[in-house]
């Protein structure tokens, strides 16, 4: 697989170089009699790059790769519609909403097409960037069972985390320490081995002892009033149900 990995560079590399000899390509767009087979092949190249990037998880590769690879779709009226078009589109809306950078997200919205806007990819991007700003965090991590294209899947494992590390900062926060089932469904997971997991590569100055989590900081502080955490997460979620179901 690695060396799979590494032939794919190496000939992307070659034929990137291959590519500064066509003076169709961006910025020039020459109208030479080859342009137009020449830019489907430049824009070829260059999505092939972009997925690529998503398969060795690269986030810095890709962002190179697709600011290279966006003039095709939006300069070069002359190509034909290229069918990766949309998924790329959307891959790159999940890699600015893994990084927080919400107003480029928008800012990208902002230059599709009305129809473009309806596209699955593009839609299942918006629906997630809403839910997550609304803190709906449940309908984050389900959405990964709908993603429209299996490349999908690295940039919703990395939401995924985004979105736990995001609960897990503000619950040790809020907490000295939630009881196991608590915590496990706090962190939306399946199981508490799913959270022993978590804890153990994200968290490990967290302490498990019987039957609780307990949270750094409350072993680091002196003894203070108990806070009714049982309470207040039970308040919280049930709030948080009955929203969503209004909604």
């Amino acid at each position: 697989m690695r060396e799979d990995v590494d032939t794919c560079s190496d000939l992307l590399s070659k034929l990137k170089v291959m590519l500064t000899g066509f003076r169709s390509l961006p910025p020039l767009f020459e109208d030479t009699p080859n342009a137009v087979h020449e830019l489907t092949l430049a824009r070829d190249i260059y999505e092939h790059a972009v997925l690529l990037s998503v398969k060795i998880g690269d986030q810095d590769a890709f962002e190179r790769d697709f600011f290279q690879l966006k003039p095709y779709y939006t300069d070069a009226s002359r190509l034909p519609p290229s069918s990766q078009e949309y998924m790329i589109l959307g891959l790159n809306l999940l890699r600015l909403l893994v990084q927080n950078r919400i107003a480029e997200f928008h800012t990208e919205l902002e230059l599709l097409s009305p129809a473009a806007l309806e596209n699955p990819c593009i839609k299942h991007a918006v629906e997630l960037e809403q839910s997550f700003m609304e803190g709906a965090y449940n309908r984050v991590l389900s959405a990964k069972q709908t993603v429209p294209y299996k490349t999908y899947d690295y940039f919703m494992d990395l939401l995924a985390k985004t979105v736990r590390d995001e609960i897990a900062g503000c619950s040790e926060k809020a907490y000295d320490y939630l009881s196991i089932s608590d915590a496990s469904r706090m962190l939306l997971f399946s199981s508490d081995d799913e959270l022993f997991q978590y804890i153990k590569e994200e968290h490990p100055e967290w302490e498990i002892k019987n039957g609780l989590v307990i949270f750094q900081k409350a072993k680091e502080s002196a003894p203070c009033k108990e806070i009714p955490s049982l309470q207040l997460i039970n308040q919280t979620l049930s709030y948080a149900r009955e929203l969503e179901r209004i909604v």
